[in-house]
């Protein structure tokens, strides 16, 4: 019988490599140079992945060491999914547990939002989306188009002002408010959806090529020689429709520029840099911000400049980085004036992180100061010259009754 060769163990080996390698033993029956390859390959990956460990362990942050605490709380999500005496929907149970965590911070600007939520905050933070371009409002169990939005898809195809709209792609929308008959409408782009719509006394059926629809948030228009531009928000293409609209008004010959952020909630902070660019020289200070661990100060990054006198309108509704804009024209501006009502006070900027089912969360990560470092959270901006509106424009809002706007267009003719 062919006896068994007893194989050494890798201890064995392991003590023999070292004793070969350094001269104690001989090298009759030492290891491969294979092996040996081997051998120092798992030890320096051995070594990596220690010093790894070591490291993470100092670093890692709370969120992640702390198990325990993870384990809380999908053992809570199993027991009420699998024991509650009542039905349980699971998706409800998830978003309960993150709307919970958001609410712990106190914090009036870290939300929750679900799908519908997301997909209108989404839309106005960037200034486009995909659809037939209208707005619509519920009346007497139908919705009315109020608004058909100029050179958008449904313009386009011929709706109207006015128009009632009866059903989409055949389905009676009878008794279907806004957001809802708003998703039946949109769909991806380049597909189609018929309309059939009551004006005045005709039924008709509409088809309309869905398409981006470009959201216009900024708007302009002239009192004399004296610029007027409203800004809604700052939305990813603002600046570049503010560009456009302060290009033709100066090609008009303006002796001065009203900007009206009264009512602006604010959006990104990268459209407001690139705005106030246009008006400040490089490396002016436009605003700070101050994370948990550093300060940041951002400043102009173009070389153009303006010289003539500026108005910015404000109100309690002007908030975020519309603070922001008015208060570079207020510590840097040479001509500028703030004129209206101390505005919202939000000193705060969030980030958004969206769910694959659709929901989000948006919560604060920084806090932005003015150029000086003034954090205005809770302040505001002061006006300049304090304005209050009249009974007489709140209930009939046009220019002429708008004792801002009429302060700043004066404020600017006196500067002649």
């Amino acid at each position: 019988m062919k006896k068994k060769s007893k194989k050494k163990s890798f201890k064995q080996r392991w003590i023999h490599f070292k004793k070969t390698l350094f001269g104690d033993e001989p090298s009759k029956n030492s290891f491969s140079i294979f092996e040996v390859i081997i051998i120092i390959l798992i030890s320096i990956l051995f070594g990596v992945i220690i010093g790894y460990l070591l490291s993470f362990s100092k670093s890692a942050p709370s969120s992640i060491k702390d198990s325990d605490n993870m384990s809380e709380i999908i053992d809570t999500y199993n027991d009420i999914l699998n024991n509650y005496y009542g039905e349980v929907d699971s998706d409800e149970l998830k978003d309960g547990a993150i709307q919970g965590m958001i609410r712990s911070l106190k914090d009036p600007y870290s939300i929750y939002m679900d799908q519908d939520t997301t997909v209108n905050f989404q839309d106005t933070v960037d200034g486009s989306f995909v659809g037939i371009g209208v707005r619509i409002l519920y009346k007497d169990s139908y919705n009315e188009v109020i608004e058909v939005f100029e050179n958008g898809p449904a313009e386009k195809a011929g709706l109207q002002i006015g128009d009632i709209i009866k059903k989409v792609d055949g389905e009676d929308v009878e008794g279907i408010v806004g957001a809802d008959l708003s998703k039946k409408i949109r769909g991806e782009k380049g597909t189609k959806v018929v309309l059939t719509i009551l004006r005045e006394d005709e039924e008709m059926e509409i088809t309309v090529k869905r398409d981006v629809v470009e959201l216009k948030s900024v708007t302009s228009t002239t009192f004399d020689d004296v610029g007027y531009i409203k800004i809604d928000s700052f939305a990813t293409n603002t600046a570049s429709q503010f560009q456009e609209e302060l290009a033709q008004l100066e090609k008009e010959s303006i002796h001065g520029l009203i900007i009206d952020v009264r009512g602006n909630p604010g959006g990104h902070l990268l459209q407001t840099r690139q705005m106030l660019s246009m008006f400040f020289p490089k490396k002016t200070v436009l605003y700070q911000i101050e994370s948990k661990n550093k300060k940041t100060k951002v400043t102009s990054n173009t070389k153009e400049t303006r010289d003539y006198p500026v108005v910015i309108l404000i109100d309690s509704g002007s908030a975020s980085a519309a603070e922001v804009f008015a208060s570079c024209f207020h510590d840097n501006y040479k001509e500028a004036t703030i004129i209206g009502v101390t505005s919202y006070g939000k000193g705060t900027v969030q980030k958004s992180e969206t769910y694959s089912n659709g929901s989000s969360i948006k919560y604060t990560t920084q806090k932005w100061l003015t150029s000086k470092g003034e954090w205005l959270n809770e302040k505001g901006v002061t006006p300049d010259i304090e304005v209050e509106q009249s009974d007489e424009y709140v209930e009939d809002p046009i220019y002429e009754k708008d004792a801002q706007l009429q302060a700043g267009i004066q404020k600017i003719k006196e500067s002649k």
